[in-house]
């Protein structure tokens, strides 16, 4: 199975929704560890980049898109 390309700053889609009712998030940090923003509430997450790579449907607008 082909890997997801994404960066910093770009808006995805996970599988599950948050608890607010939205299930877009946008990058705010990377490394071993992804920081998401949720874009219904802006409550921020920290979580693992395997689960974040698991866990990812597909990315709905890169970065580079924003500017």
């Amino acid at each position: 199975m082909e890997r997801k390309q994404f960066g910093l700053g770009d808006v995805v889609e996970m599988k599950k929704q948050h608890p607010c009712g939205t299930n877009q998030w946008k990058i705010i940090r990377m490394g071993m560890d992804i920081r998401l923003k949720c874009q219904g509430c802006e409550h921020s997450v920290l979580i693992p980049r395997h689960k974040f790579e698991k866990s990812l449907k597909k990315v709905l607008v890169h970065a580079e898109e924003n500017e």
